[in-house]
């Protein structure tokens, strides 16, 4: 009795472990769909079911994250996407909003040339175009099987059956609930603008509470009859300039009629025997994440240790010196000249980080960005499809802060992105995040803001290895490097390495920044001890990460972040 009990224990273990006791997440042998909520994993999938493709099942996504998860999910927003078909054809498409064309690189100063608090980041004149409803036909059109009845049916059904409302999600409404139903009166610089009250967020919503969707459910079914005329051209876009204009905002119906999403190259480098493809710009993911992996590439990361102290210390340096380029040279490609070729190569990296020591750490106050010879995006979501076809879909979408702007058309059903903030108001001073802008992201009108999203697909022996990406603003970068290390350098599963405590730098301030649980005290007061800043805030690294990861057996591992109500779903 037990033999056949132990016998039973191992015939366990070997299922919830492979042969090096990697503890795995969800695991499929088919197709696999990771986003930040159920419901919308669950149709991303229903669509695979059909015999859709990655493509089908990212429309169908994307809208069901409006549905289900408002706080980023979005048809007000825009973002970024990464795709790899079975092929091996790769890509990029940008459907990040845009400068209204009456913006101004002043818009958000003062007489005396200060930055008015609050401007860039509450009410209508803090949204740029959105770009999510192009985003997504534009996909569709290209690469799309399904009838798009067949893909925005089971968005409609969520909207109007509703969705359960999580502990989580409370937490989130109560925090924002007073900023959404703002009763302050704001000054936009030459007049004042009293914000409209959104009836369906002035409840207290609660955990278990059902919320219906039913304003947004006619959006979407108007805009399945109509396709993205509808939402650029048609009865939307012209509720939506209406409610705009009436809070604020300076968007035209010119605006969304001129608005058009973006196919572009993928950033593509390799790091050991993997190939990295990320988001180019207006997208520093892919630049950044280049840089990094280069710099620290000559280290023995596996020798140090995972979030051991030299560990650390590489990546916070490597970190530092990129964040401080990203500041400095890039932007809006179709504005300006982005020195890719110049801040990437070998021997400008092995020059940023000939000055650093184990022993001393560089102050960024002395860190410039880097000297070449040539003239001159928190609350996100993410998701990561695998479709049983092998095609792969990595793509990051967001409304920039917390509900974007906080401003909620109830005759529409959606919240409006707050992108603008993610401009350059004033080179110098740091947007909602912390970041530093330069004049290169300076506001300019129909020009696209930078953005620190970095969706992220890696092949390797030139096969599908990882799909991943994460919300969470200026921690994106480092987040996704360090899933992606976590899974290469210390053999971690998708899951393991999704959940693993991560750290951030981003150059200013000049802290490193550390989750409050899992780092060990004795590493993290030897890196104080050496000289580095530190700070323990989990609510500082909001990122969320969705992977999903081939095995070595074929089958498909899904990693959902634990930090949130996230959810991989496969078959």
């Amino acid at each position: 009795m037990l033999y056949r009990f132990l016998t039973l224990v191992f015939i366990f273990i070997q299922f919830s472990c492979d042969s090096n006791n990697v503890k795995r997440g969800v695991v499929s042998e088919n197709a696999m769909v990771v986003t930040a909520r159920e419901e919308a994993s669950k149709i991303g999938i229903e669509i695979l079911k059909k015999g859709g493709n990655a493509f089908d099942a990212m429309v169908a996504t994307e809208l069901a994250l409006a549905v289900a998860y408002p706080f980023a999910g979005n048809i007000g927003g825009g973002g970024f996407m990464v795709y790899r078909k079975n092929s091996g054809e790769i890509g990029a498409l940008d459907y990040r909003e845009k400068a209204p064309m009456g913006a101004t690189k002043d818009m958000y100063l003062d007489e005396d040339g200060n930055v008015i608090k609050g401007l860039s980041t509450v009410g209508g004149l803090a949204v740029g175009v959105p770009g999510t409803v192009a985003g997504v036909f534009e996909v569709y059109e290209k690469f799309g099987t399904l009838p798009i009845e067949e893909i925005f049916e089971p968005v409609i059904k969520l909207a109007l059956k509703g969705v359960v409302v999580t502990k989580k999600q409370e937490i989130r409404l109560k925090k924002y609930n007073s900023q959404i139903n703002n009763d302050k009166t704001f000054w936009n610089g030459s007049d004042y603008i009293q914000y409209e009250k959104s009836s369906l967020w002035k409840q207290v919503w609660k955990e278990k509470d059902t919320i219906k969707y039913n304003s947004l459910a006619k959006t979407l079914n108007r805009i399945m009859l109509n396709g993205k005329k509808e939402f650029y051209e048609g009865e939307t876009a012209s509720k939506l300039v209406n409610f705009l204009q009436n809070n604020g905002g300076i968007i035209t119906m010119e605006d969304l009629k001129s608005y058009e999403p973006k196919w572009r190259e993928p950033i593509i480098f390799e790091y050991d025997n993997l190939k990295i493809i990320s988001m180019s710009p207006p997208s520093s993911g892919g630049i950044c994440l280049e840089q990094i992996m280069k710099m620290i590439n000559p280290f023995d990361l596996q020798q140090y240790g995972h979030n051991s102290v030299d560990y650390i210390k590489v990546l916070v340096e490597a970190e530092r010196r990129a964040y401080a380029d990203r500041s400095f040279y890039l932007g809006d490609p179709d504005f300006n000249e982005i020195p890719y070729t110049e801040i990437t190569s070998d021997e400008y990296l092995l020059d940023r980080m000939k000055n650093f020591s184990f022993s001393t750490p560089t102050l960024s106050k002395d860190l410039n960005p880097g000297d070449i010879n040539i003239s001159e995006s928190n609350e996100t979501t993410h998701y990561s499809i695998l479709d049983q076809f092998g095609n792969s879909v990595s793509a990051t979408t967001t409304l920039n802060g917390a509900y974007g702007s906080k401003l909620y058309s109830d005759e529409l059903g959606f919240f409006l992105n707050n992108e603008m903030d993610d401009f350059s108001s004033k080179p110098g001073v740091p947007n909602m995040y912390g970041l530093i802008g330069s004049k290169v992201n300076r506001i300019e009108p129909e020009k696209r803001m930078l953005s620190s999203m970095t969706p992220t697909i890696i092949e390797k022996n030139n096969e599908l290895y990882m799909v991943l990406g994460t919300p969470g603003g200026a921690a994106i970068i480092t987040s996704v490097l360090q899933t992606i290390l976590n899974v290469h350098e210390f053999e971690m599963g998708m899951q393991e390495a999704v959940n693993a405590p991560r750290f951030h730098h981003q150059w200013l301030p000049d802290v490193v920044l550390f989750e409050t649980t899992g780092f060990d005290k004795n590493v993290t007061d030897k890196v104080a001890k050496d000289g580095y800043k530190t700070y323990f805030d989990s609510s500082r690294i909001t990122s969320k990460v969705e992977g999903i990861l081939i095995l070595n057996d074929g089958k498909i591992e899904g990693g959902a972040d634990k930090r949130g109500d996230d959810k991989a779903v496969g078959f």
